[in-house]
């Protein structure tokens, strides 16, 4: 038996707890099986276990996108009992079990090795959103955005991929600008390297099609007017890398940035990465991120906890990362 965030929906309702389950009841469609030692919550987590978003595709459902800890089984030759291992999306928590549990069976194909410059608490304090971030960063590199080239916009910057987008780019030796609604987290900002803060509010109102260049690259992790106005603001030839959804999934611009200034949009999906980019993302993370920042992004909280924590998280309560020990 192993504990488990468990989801259910039926004609009574939804359902989100703590259960103790059967290993016997893990899918048999995996090949690796997993002692989960840390978890942690993504906003997708926060939608699945409030129920305030279509993420949960079949009934019941393990929770968590996220699991970091040791392998216990396995039947695929690249994964040994005893290796530390990391699992990032491809569906758990949606279409198939999640890491929000003592045990999880996952593919094999779709594992990373724990990098030796962390513990699997400092990659759950990374997680998705870390990982996220780090291919924004990889993206901007991609398109030729260099330290020096002029600041870097970061919206959304308390949250979970704007503190790790700030603290990679920060330490990268880029000039960042934060733009958030919480004055009061400009003491955190600038601990993880901001140089600028700005109010969110002059982001998040519809603009101009084309505004006075600003920005040589921008990480957006919020969507709808922030994003359209970011671009809008992007210098000639930079760099808009979108990843995110938490002011709304529209994008209210027009084609002048792309065919006036040269601007690239770069679309970042993590959930579905090939894995020869996902182990890039990580190995980048291990060496360009300094370790004891995550002590500063990251707050922990037990499996029972996780349910509270999800719906602070949505409510924009949560500052940075959260942690689930398993």
């Amino acid at each position: 038996m192993f504990d488990a965030l468990v989801l259910d929906k039926s004609d009574a309702g939804f359902t989100a707890g703590v259960s103790a389950l059967d290993e016997s009841r893990l899918p048999a469609d995996g090949d690796v099986l997993i002692e989960v030692a840390h978890s942690t919550l993504n906003y997708k987590d926060g939608l699945a276990i409030t129920n305030r978003g279509p993420v949960v595709r079949t009934w019941p459902m393990v929770a968590g996108i996220d699991g970091a800890g040791t392998v216990l089984e396995s039947t695929d030759p690249e994964w040994r009992p005893g290796d530390a291992v990391i699992h990032n999306g491809w569906g758990a928590g949606e279409t198939r079990w999640g890491l929000l549990a003592r045990k999880s069976r996952q593919k094999g194909a779709g594992l990373v090795k724990l990098p030796n410059a962390f513990t699997t608490r400092q990659a759950m304090a990374l997680g998705t959103a870390g990982y996220t971030a780090m291919l924004c960063v990889l993206a901007l590199e991609r398109h030729g955005v260099e330290p020096g080239a002029g600041d870097v916009l970061v919206t959304g910057a308390t949250g979970g991929v704007g503190s790790v987008a700030t603290a990679l780019l920060a330490r990268l030796g880029f000039a960042v600008t934060c733009a958030t609604g919480k004055a009061s987290e400009a003491d955190y900002l600038e601990r993880l390297g901001a140089r600028a803060i700005i109010d969110r509010a002059e982001l998040a109102q519809p603009g101009k099609p084309l505004q006075k260049e600003r920005w040589a690259a921008v990480v957006d992790a919020v969507g709808s007017h922030t994003l359209a106005n970011a671009l809008a603001q992007t210098r000639y030839g930079g760099v808009v890398a979108a990843c995110g959804l938490a002011g709304g999934a529209d994008l209210p611009s027009t084609v002048m940035p792309f065919i006036l200034r040269g601007v690239t949009l770069a679309g970042i999906d993590s959930v579905m990465a090939p894995l020869a980019l996902r182990e890039q993302a990580w190995q980048r993370l291990a060496s360009d991120l300094d370790p004891k920042l995550l002590d500063v992004v990251a707050e922990e909280v037990g499996l029972g906890g996780a349910i509270a924590k999800a719906g602070e998280l949505l409510a924009g309560r949560v500052r940075g990362r959260v942690v689930v020990a398993i």
